[in-house]
């Protein structure tokens, strides 16, 4: 399964290929309880089908009936929703939410073809269009990049601004991996077994078969990184957490009970890993939903990261307001 970037683009190349016309629609900006935020987009076709969401309702009712009635804009333009109170009601917005659009018709779309193969690819690519002209530049981006309006221009950023590292294959693992990367992460599954690791076939998963520690400090571990170690062996997954929870990982857990958890972290200390360091380990690792199977586990642990996620984000947001503001 593909992240939603690149089903979006995709969906809307092949539509243009087949002669459709199409136009894209990119939220920019948004203000209070906005829904989507600012990077969520929608390919819509002139007979008004659609994939992909920039509010999860009226707004894209809203977009389709233009669509269809050839209203949609014929240069990169950009259409706010929401401002007043009456936009916010008939449009289904939450109250005081508004959201800015950047709506462009796929005329050119060479561009496409390139960010679908470097999403796919687990790569992070950054857009650059002028509004006045409606030229476009795409250039690799990093994590941190946002989508963004910045007077006549705009830059749009697609592709896996986060990572996730999950320590083992199993079947737990597996099936994290693929939420993952639904989820808009960059994964990688390591496993120096041979027996876990001879069949491993992910679309867009990267597999590391060296040993968890030394991969931990390869792939060069940032604040925008997760490591989940699900092995059940605590030998690979001890080695894992030693140089885990060292870093600036901004999630660190393991599967494991309550017991299994404490003895844990008994052997950390023996390593010379300070409490605070201890301290950032989840474990039990997920929200405790109740479950059982690898993949109830794995809908736990993924739920959990993206609280931990927008947590983060949301703090962000606050931090660089009160910068402004200063």
């Amino acid at each position: 399964m593909n992240s939603l970037d690149t089903e979006v683009l995709r969906q809307a190349f092949d539509w243009l290929e087949a002669g459709h016309r199409v136009h894209l629609a990119t939220v920019v900006k948004t203000w209070g309880s906005a829904p989507r935020q600012a990077g969520a987009m929608a390919a819509i076709r002139g007979d008004g089908r659609l994939v992909g969401s920039v509010s999860g309702g009226c707004i894209e009712d809203d977009l389709i009936v233009k669509a269809q009635a050839g209203e949609l804009p014929t240069r990169p333009s950009l259409v706010n929703y929401g401002v007043t109170q009456d936009e916010a009601a008939k449009f289904g917005l939450p109250c005081g939410g508004s959201l800015t659009l950047v709506i462009e018709a796929l005329d050119r779309f060479e561009w496409i073809a390139s960010v679908v193969e470097s999403t796919e690819a687990q790569q992070l690519v950054a857009r650059l269009i002028n509004l006045k002209t409606g030229q476009s530049t795409t250039a690799p981006a990093r994590p941190g990049q946002k989508t963004e309006l910045t007077g006549d221009s705009c830059q749009f950023v697609y592709g896996p601004h986060w990572r996730l590292l999950i320590i083992g294959a199993n079947q737990t693992a597996l099936a994290l991996a693929e939420i993952a990367h639904m989820l808009e992460f960059q994964v990688v599954v390591c496993d120096p077994r041979e027996e876990f690791t001879a069949d491993f076939n992910l679309q867009g998963i990267a597999l590391e078969r060296g040993m968890p520690d030394d991969v931990v400090l390869s792939i060069r571990t940032d604040s925008r990184t997760a490591i989940v170690a699900l092995t059940h062996d605590p030998k690979l997954d001890d080695m894992a957490l030693l140089e885990a929870l060292k870093s600036s990982a901004f999630y660190v857990g393991a599967l494991g009970s309550v017991r299994n958890q404490s003895s844990r972290r008994e052997r950390l200390k023996l390593f010379e890993l300070t409490d605070a360091e201890i301290n950032r380990l989840h474990g039990p690792v997920g929200l405790q939903i109740g479950s059982r199977t690898p993949a109830e586990i794995a809908v736990a642990v993924a739920a959990e990261l993206v609280q931990v996620r927008r947590t983060l984000e949301d703090e962000r947001v606050q931090l660089k307001g009160a910068d402004q503001e200063a």
